[in-house]
């Protein structure tokens, strides 16, 4: 063929000639080639819809932007009808709301019975699950008011709190739990395709004010300043005028369609297709594996990919059957996770499992219980909950005395709400497992009595039962720390132990530990003196509990070393393992080679901000403690970090750190191995579907700007930004630009700046310690009076990055997906050459 590319595609550039988006490859659906396949069935008016169910026994068609794939059963047309139900906050806090689903099926709306005033909304897509009965400390309060049978949680993605309801009968509660789990299953499992629908079903909904099915000009214009759209008024008319077929002054339908497709118009991915396609129109599967090896980089069964390729996103039948790719089925697979910048193959588990467990890097968390700050924080067992479903593997537990013998959970001597001890093990026996088969290793700070520390162990013997790890794997002294394998489903108890591990093998004894030859007399005796202080303030079961994780004090690498325990666990506040890998970083990096490490914030952070875990990563620390209630860059890395290898909590740390006898520094470029620095180029092309910034004016448009960070060893910190697109489309440079090589023409301006904004713009990174490196994508809205407003992020680690043409799906603040929002980008990785090539 000789398609031969050796630079990102200029945005600016066009093949005469060629037809843009009108393919000959059409079925029964309008190809948008930036909007999506759409189905003409799905474009129907809400009275026609109604109408049609009646008609069809009930069996759901189509409805104006309505899922094609819900059936529209009892249960639904109950939801539709309307409910009233008690939304409760507190024990005291109990008011009726009436509860209705939208005719979309996908939006549930609520108003005030007493105001009669629509209160919220809720899209189903952003529900995770919903919960029967008394599962929550709300309804748990209520329990001998209201019967579970009447009482159910919704609960949301991310941060968002919960919605605890209690419906007037056990039938009108059954009704919505089981309508919103048949939703919830369908909003999951939706394609890409069907997730873009739904998206521009949810801005028609917003803008439909009179819900007539169509839209004047008007309403045009408000959807798009909803959207973030900011165009030109005539424009605007003459867009709505081309698509308004039947020039009744309205979009309906398929009409919608043509202006959604004239909206979303992708002239850099048309570009991109024509460089590969003989006729403009299609691409062969030669020109498929054309593209796919020369700029996707992919070198393995490249003709098998091509074909699942087009098996997957081709939505012509036509086209399939000639294996052939249309330009609609090319944006398809660019926005699938087969063309994101995160390897596919590495969401997946993908890493060694059988390796002691200090050679992981382990997601963790701290004072997992509180939901807010560590002052006046509420204090929940849904922190423990919404960590575990998240895949973190380290939880924290704060216990005191409570009344009636009972243990409780709270931030001690602050006013954070408590909550027993019983109802975390319980929710930790029952979530521990949901989301990763992998150990949880449970960190508890015991402020009991004796007393209740007894009832501590015995409630984590008879909840968890054969989950809790009580017994060493072989029965033997351990030489080192068993797998995340070995461990699989069991939950270790992390906290003092009277003694040494080798001591309680053969049953608990009040003689002191023999000392051997080699030991010094001063150090048994210490050792004697610490056993009798342990026996009076610790209780013995609660002690036999612990295996593989004793808490003790760090005294310094040498003493660790001469005792040589990988059983052992030290805790360091984030200040002390600052100053450790200033002062000692290659001994600290060897330390953590063999035994675990766990760092938690700054008592002085009341607020649960955070510090940043890369600091930690670099020096090999494992356990790196965050407060994860707390949104922002610490957690983003987190995330970006723990979000491959199957969200299992774990992450193989790099070989040179697994190696006792390392020379790896973080801080000293001379002790790093390897050939030279990775060079990463990223040619940062558009965005798309840009959100507006929460809580902005109506009206308001962003000054969008991408911002790359690296985060890693401290010669590879390093961040670059792009010019920020005014509302006019121009491209604006802020302070000195960076000089670096343009991989195309530099767009002039951009059609839909805050919307589909281009910047065309080419940033680069040396990194000399690529394993640990986070690579972070952040969208701002830039504020030339006050600090940039947040738009949305993406994090992930190097390793997992793919080269070639990329979308990045853009993450809100939270965390949770943002659908469509996303970047498009060129992404170069370069290897510094080997010594043969020098």
């Amino acid at each position: 063929m000789g398609h031969r590319r050796g630079r990102g595609v200029g945005v600016g550039e066009r093949k005469e000639g060629h037809a843009s988006s009108s393919l000959p490859f059409s079925g029964c659906s309008w190809p948008l080639l930036g909007g999506s396949w759409l189905s003409q069935s799905c474009w129907k008016s809400p009275y026609l819809f109604k109408k049609q169910c009646q008609h069809r026994g009930g069996r759901v068609m189509a409805s104006l932007l309505c899922n094609a794939r819900i059936q529209l059963t009892e249960t639904l047309e109950k939801m539709q009808q309307g409910t009233l139900m008690r939304k409760v906050k507190s024990k005291s806090w109990k008011k009726q709301r009436y509860f209705k689903l939208q005719d979309d099926c996908m939006t549930i709306w609520y108003q005030s019975k007493r105001t009669g005033k629509t209160e919220s909304a809720f899209s189903i897509s952003d529900v995770e699950t919903v919960r029967e009965g008394h599962q929550s400390e709300v309804l748990q309060s209520l329990a001998e008011e209201f019967p579970p049978e009447r009482c159910f949680t919704i609960v949301f993605y991310g941060r968002r709190g919960n919605l605890d309801l209690i419906a007037g009968t056990e039938e009108e509660a059954q009704c919505w739990v089981q309508g919103l789990r048949q939703l919830i299953e369908v909003a999951t499992s939706m394609d890409q395709r069907e997730r873009i629908d739904q998206w521009i079903r949810d801005w028609f909904q917003k803008a439909d004010k009179n819900k007539d099915g169509r839209m004047n000009f008007k309403e045009v214009q408000r959807l798009l300043k909803m959207m973030n759209v900011d165009m030109n008024e005539d424009h605007a008319l003459r867009l709505f005028q081309a698509a308004d077929k039947s020039e009744s002054g309205t979009l309906e339908g398929e009409e919608f369609v043509l202006f959604y497709k004239a909206l979303t118009e992708r002239e850099e991915v048309q570009s991109l297709f024509r460089e590969f396609s003989e006729d403009g129109k299609k691409l062969t599967l030669l020109e498929l594996v054309d593209f796919l090896r020369q700029e996707q980089l992919e070198e393995e069964g490249t003709e098998e990919l091509a074909m699942e390729l087009i098996d997957k996103y081709e939505p012509s039948e036509t086209a399939r059957a000639r294996h052939a790719l249309s330009a609609d089925g090319f944006l398809m697979y660019l926005c699938s996770p087969e063309g994101s910048i995160f390897n596919p193959q590495h969401r997946a588990l993908w890493q060694d499992m059988t390796q002691p467990l200090c050679h992981y890097f382990i997601s963790s968390s701290h004072n997992t219980y509180l939901i807010e700050d560590q002052i006046r924080g509420q204090s929940s067992i849904e922190g423990y909950i919404r960590a575990l479903k998240r895949g973190c593997r380290c939880l924290e537990v704060d216990c005191w005395d409570g009344p009636n013998g009972e243990p409780i959970v709270y931030h001690g001597h602050t006013f954070t709400s408590k909550i027993p001890f019983r109802e975390v093990v319980s929710t930790l026996g029952k979530y521990a497992f949901q989301a990763s088969d992998f150990p949880v290793i449970l960190s508890l700070e015991n402020h009991c009595s004796m007393e209740q520390q007894e009832v501590l162990a015995q409630q984590l013997k008879d909840i968890l039962g054969e989950q809790l790890l009580t017994a060493t794997t072989d029965g033997r002294v351990p030489t080192q720390l068993p797998s995340p394998e070995e461990l699989k489903h069991k939950i270790l108890l992390k906290g003092k132990k009277i003694g040494r591990l080798e001591d309680t093998l053969d049953g608990p004894g009040d003689e002191a530990p023999d000392v051997s030859d080699d030991d010094n007399g001063a150090e048994a005796e210490e050792e004697r003196r610490r056993m009798k202080k342990d026996r009076e303030s610790l209780a013995q079961a609660l002690s036999d509990c612990v295996v593989y994780c004793k808490n003790v004090s760090f005294r310094g690498f040498q003493e660790a070393r001469n005792h040589s325990r990988p059983s052992e666990i030290s805790s360091l506040s984030e200040a002390k393992a600052r100053k450790l890998i200033r002062d000692a970083g290659n001994e600290f990096v060897r330390h953590n080679t063999w035994q675990l490490t766990r760092i938690y914030p700054s008592g002085m952070r009341t607020d649960s901000s955070n510090y940043s875990p890369q600091e930690m990563w670099n020096a090999g620390c494992q356990i790196v403690a965050l407060n994860f209630q707390t949104a922002g860059m610490e957690m983003d890395l987190c995330d970006g970090l723990f979000s491959q290898n199957g969200h299992c909590g774990y992450v193989l740390k790099p070989a040179f750190m697994r190696d006792e006898g390392t020379l790896f520094n973080p801080s000293d470029p001379s002790t790093w191995q390897g050939p030279g620095p990775v060079t990463l180029t990223i040619q940062v092309i558009s965005g798309q579907q840009l959100p507006k910034v929460a809580n902005s004016k109506d009206g308001a448009i962003i000054d969008p700007l991408v911002r790359v960070e690296i985060h890693g060893v401290p010669a590879d910190q390093a961040h670059q930004e792009t010019k920020y697109i005014e509302n006019n489309g121009e491209p604006v440079v802020r302070g000195p630009a960076v000089p670096v090589p343009a991989l195309s023409p530099t767009s002039a301006c951009s059609p839909l700046p805050g919307f589909n904004p281009h910047w065309d713009e080419t940033l680069q990174f040396q990194l000399h310690v690529p394993q640990l490196a986070l690579v972070r994508f952040v969208v701002e809205d830039y504020d030339k009076t006050s600090r940039n407003d947040f738009v949305g992020q993406f994090t992930l680690a190097f390793a997992n990055i793919k080269p070639g043409y990329r979308h990045i799906h853009l993450l809100s603040k939270d965390g949770t997906g943002i659908p469509p929002s996303s970047l498009f980008v060129h992404i170069r990785i370069t290897e510094p050459p080997g010594p043969e090539q020098d």
